[in-house]
């Protein structure tokens, strides 16, 4: 006679087989769902700073409210002064972070805030509070400066490029009066 094994011994084996596979699915399941939630979370911190950086190269500009010529005589201009304010929705800018480029008859100039020793700058640019601490606007002045390039000759136009720390940049085109002897300061 052939004896009959009780297959419920083998199914009680398969059963703790496919346990053990299930758990192990249940643990590399987890393991992975963690790794992407940590990704998630490291990629969204990386786009709000990218939002935030993009936001404040466009918002964090500066506006020339005026520029005044002086230091004037029959070769010209001999000094530049703007005055500027912060941009609509502007944080506040720190002016002695900023760079200036300025394009003029005599060439291109690359400008820093006296307070700054940069190399490869080829001027300094001084700044002279226009109101007190607090308000939007400062005039660019002489305390400090290295004087650069040549007298703007009567006509000459010149392009100011003003870019803060965050990378905002502001382009102004000035012009110098076709006459300027005679007066102590000029509207460019």
């Amino acid at each position: 006679m052939i004896e009959r094994k009780d297959s419920s011994d083998r199914r009680g084996q398969v059963g703790i087989g496919t346990l053990i596979v299930f758990i192990a699915m249940v643990l590399v399941a987890a393991i992975a769902a963690g790794v992407l939630i940590n990704t998630a979370g490291f990629l969204q911190t990386k786009s709000e700073e990218t939002g935030q950086q993009s936001g404040q190269q466009v918002t964090n500009r500066l506006q020339v409210s005026s520029a005044t010529g002086t230091s004037l005589n029959d070769d010209g201009v001999g000094v530049v002064n703007l005055t500027v304010k912060k941009s609509p929705g502007a944080d506040n800018v720190d002016l002695e972070n900023a760079t200036v480029q300025w394009v003029g008859p005599s060439g291109t100039y690359n400008l820093v805030n006296a307070s700054v020793d940069a190399a490869g700058a080829d001027g300094h640019f001084g700044i002279v509070a226009f109101k007190q601490y607090g308000d939007d606007s400062a005039t660019a002045g002489s305390e400090g400066v290295d004087f650069f390039g040549e007298r703007l000759p009567e006509g000459a136009s010149i392009n100011v490029q003003v870019t803060t720390k965050s990378g905002a940049t502001s382009t102004e085109q000035l012009t110098v009066p076709e006459t300027v002897s005679g007066q102590s300061a000029v509207q460019l």
